[in-house]
């Protein structure tokens, strides 16, 4: 049985063979892609992605993404087209076929009857020197050197490139089309990246009235009591106003508690915490989530105190009804 350092070293080497695929595929985008763009977006109907085998996943996968991100596309299986699935097309629509050989017989003998749809061929190949290149109206090269398996026949570097040249389209689409985060939101409407850009963190906080509240002076050992009754996960320190001064969390307990701080004799503004991040019930949860959880992991938020324009408190949220299960 072979050393396990063996099987590192072959994962390594795959990873670092796509990266380096990648990166010359950076180099190798050219004016052809831009007319593809262009091509696309004149087009006021949908788009066709074709393949074949590895290739015909990577076209289901392309044609799932444009279609969420503003670009109508449907996946067209080469075999399936010419028993009857042509059915698909109107006139015009064009068709990204790919193939890393670039003489994929299904592909071949299906370009001249795509012609007669007036389909402008777009052909994302591994070979630019090859029958489907010489047919195709533009041609994306995604060739690589090899592949990154031991064997180096494997679709593992043709297909990251591949795969990688169609989410590149996908962005320039996004991009050509103005596409925004409301726009994403309207497509995903049951998923949790719909519901991050679709809802306010108004939709999901608690209010104010249903928190723990305390002044600065008053004994932390009141407010436990108060975060007890009403377990949110912290309590707001609010001034004679209303404004958000400060914020006590089960984190800032446990740490006072570990200093043997005597916390019923203390006041909330030797343990709060002051100026906490905060913010605005305007705000789309997908901000809320990004306060929460981009930051380092020791220094993740698991509860934010939630302000109007003014700074006056509102409410707090929790990460957990961010992603409470939806109905």
């Amino acid at each position: 049985m072979q050393n396990n350092q063996n099987y590192l070293e072959a994962a390594r080497y795959s990873i670092q063979k796509e990266a380096q695929c990648l990166s010359d595929l950076v180099t190798r985008i050219d004016s052809s892609f831009d007319e593809a763009v262009k091509t696309i977006v004149n087009h006021k109907g949908k788009i066709v992605i074709c393949g074949v085998g590895k290739s015909g996943l990577i076209a289901q996968k392309i044609a799932a993404t444009m279609s969420s991100t503003g670009t109508p596309a449907v996946f067209l299986h080469a075999c399936d087209a010419v028993h009857g699935d042509l059915g698909i097309y109107e006139a015009g629509d064009p068709t990204i076929l790919i193939s890393n050989s670039g003489s994929t017989v299904e592909c071949v003998r299906l370009m001249p009857t795509l012609k007669q749809f007036n389909s402008p061929l777009i052909a994302l190949l591994g070979n630019i020197d090859s029958p489907m290149a010489k047919d195709a109206d533009i041609v994306l090269n995604a060739s690589v050197d090899s592949e990154s398996d031991p064997l180096g026949i494997v679709p593992t570097s043709s297909a990251i490139s591949a795969l990688a040249l169609g989410d590149a389209l996908a962005c320039a689409l996004m991009k050509a089309r103005n596409f925004t985060q409301k726009d994403f939101a309207k497509f995903h409407p049951a998923g949790q990246l719909g519901r991050n850009m679709s809802l306010k963190v108004s939709d999901v906080m608690i209010a104010l009235a249903s928190c723990p509240c305390a002044k600065k002076d008053t004994k932390f050992g009141e407010v436990l009591v108060s975060m007890t009754e009403k377990p949110t996960g912290a309590a707001c320190i609010l001034d004679d106003d209303s404004n958000l001064i400060g914020l006590i969390t089960d984190g800032d307990i446990r740490r006072a508690l570990n200093k043997n701080v005597n916390i019923y004799e203390i006041f909330c503004e030797e343990i709060m915490t002051k100026k906490p991040v905060n913010i605005s019930s305007n705000d789309a949860l997908a901000e809320a989530v990004a306060l929460m959880e981009h930051r380092p992991s020791n220094k993740r938020l698991s509860v934010l105190p939630v302000i109007d324009e003014n700074g006056k408190a509102l409410g707090l949220i929790r990460l957990h009804d961010i992603y409470q299960p939806q109905q």
